[in-house]
């Protein structure tokens, strides 16, 4: 395998305010200090995937707007082909609201713009992409239709989907069939299985109820305790590492972008997430979604540094 990913998914433009702690229903907070930063979480992905040193193409809309323009030179900057991107002259590009907390957590408002408007049609117009990857990646900010043509393509040629399905909602069992490795987290598993998930064990009972429903792999992030691999071999946690957070925003998205160039080169499943387990935990010592993202040096090196 050559590293070759291809990404699937939304593009947005984060509006970030930093606040003492999330502001509640009806309450104003002042003081806190504005930024922008490009994201999305198809975005995020592309962009984690290509500095952690994967070939990526990435197929999305971008309206034909300062925001889209600005995306797409970013894109371009981190080595990224964007030859498949749609500049689209109907909605504009993507935008988040995001608050951060001083603890690190955060509160998100997406309006979703083009990025609805990215159809099964597009992706038969890029299906040379597809046809040339080693591995899909995709998440749900995008039509569910889409997804699931993207998702029956790659099933069809043999090449491994993998689906980050945030944010949740529920999937069809044919969709589930066709997904190679699904990363939910606690609530996009339980969500999807209906079965409360309030630590490890819980999280490997959703784990098997969506093997049972036609995944092949099931790995439920667990923020700052690791991740719960449930396959054909078993069950097992590969715990994750500990760092001070500063802004957990794109942890998931670097995550999957990691994982999804580690196994494009080649690496066994649980190597592979100790990889994307360093790659997530560097991401959330720094502010922002895409600048969070870790280039495949620094990861290495985080890695070692640890193991020394």
């Amino acid at each position: 395998m050559s590293g070759k990913i291809l990404v699937i998914g939304s593009a947005n433009t984060d509006m970030i305010v930093q606040v003492p702690y999330i502001p509640r229903p009806g309450e104003t907070i002042l003081g806190g200090t504005f930024s922008t930063a490009p994201g999305g979480k198809g975005a995020n992905q592309a962009v984690a995937a290509a500095r952690a040193g994967g070939q990526v193409t990435f197929i999305t809309r971008l309206g034909k707007d300062m925001f889209g323009d600005n995306a797409l030179q970013g894109y371009h900057n981190d080595g990224i082909d964007t030859s498949h991107i749609i500049r689209d002259a109907t909605a504009p590009s993507g935008v988040a609201m995001i608050y951060v907390a001083k603890d690190g957590e955060n509160s998100i408002a997406v309006a979703s713009g083009a990025n609805m408007n990215l159809s099964p049609g597009d992706l038969m117009k890029a299906e040379s992409a597809l046809d040339s990857a080693d591995i899909l990646l995709m998440q749900l900010e995008i039509p569910l239709a889409t997804v699931e043509t993207a998702a029956a393509m790659a099933y069809e040629k043999n090449i491994p989907v993998i689906l980050n399905p945030a944010p949740a909602q529920e999937l069809s069992e044919d969709l589930l069939k066709t997904i190679t490795i699904l990363t939910p987290n606690e609530s996009e598993a339980q969500l999807l299985t209906g079965i409360p998930v309030r630590n490890h064990i819980d999280a490997g009972k959703a784990a098997k109820a969506l093997l049972d429903k036609g995944v092949k792999t099931a790995i439920v992030t667990l923020g700052g305790r690791g991740a719960l691999i449930v396959d054909e071999n078993g069950e097992r946690l590969v715990k994750s590492f500990e760092v001070k957070a500063i802004d957990t925003t794109a942890a998931g998205d670097v995550f999957n972008g990691a994982l999804a160039v580690a196994l494009a080169l080649g690496k066994m499943l649980d190597e592979a997430v100790r990889f994307a387990n360093a790659a997530a935990a560097l991401s959330v010592t720094r502010l922002g979604a895409q600048p969070s993202a870790p280039h495949r040096n620094e990861i290495e090196s985080f890695q070692s540094k640890l193991k020394a």
